[in-house]
């Protein structure tokens, strides 16, 4: 299979929530919706998350691009800040400070990549199934 993708950026003004009806609409093209319902659920929270990241850390338009190459989504967000994000605990009280904890919690393996004016977050999912293909006897 070749890989396909499709790319959009969301301005601040836009939103998180135009963001996460957008990979809603591709989530659905691959079926994902009826076969995995729960993945689904954490790549659209994955996708509010680091689009959030970018509008309120970076004030920067949110560049989402989603890849499927047969294995793995991936969901990469960019923004216009080269600052690499750093996880760290956030307080109880805290009203922020835990996007990032939630997309490794959420995604089978994400990464930053640096720019020159720039950085690339990328959370990457699992096909449905897959796992349990993975799993089971040799």
């Amino acid at each position: 299979m070749r890989a396909v993708g499709w790319a959009h950026a969301f301005p601040v003004a836009k939103g998180v929530r135009a963001a996460r009806a957008w990979t809603a609409e591709h989530l659905a093209s691959l079926g994902w919706a009826a076969d995995a319902p729960d993945t689904v659920h954490s790549v659209l929270l994955t996708v509010s998350e680091l689009v959030t990241n970018a509008h309120v850390h970076a004030a920067s338009t949110a560049h989402l691009v989603l890849t499927w190459d047969g294995d793995l989504l991936h969901v990469s967000v960019a923004d216009d800040d080269p600052r690499l994000p750093r996880p760290r605990e956030a307080d109880a009280r805290a009203t922020s400070g835990r996007g990032l904890g939630i997309v490794d919690a959420l995604a089978d393996t994400w990464d930053v990549r640096p720019g020159d004016h720039r950085k690339t977050i990328t959370a990457c999912f699992r096909a449905p199934g897959a796992a349990a293909q993975q799993d089971g006897p040799p």
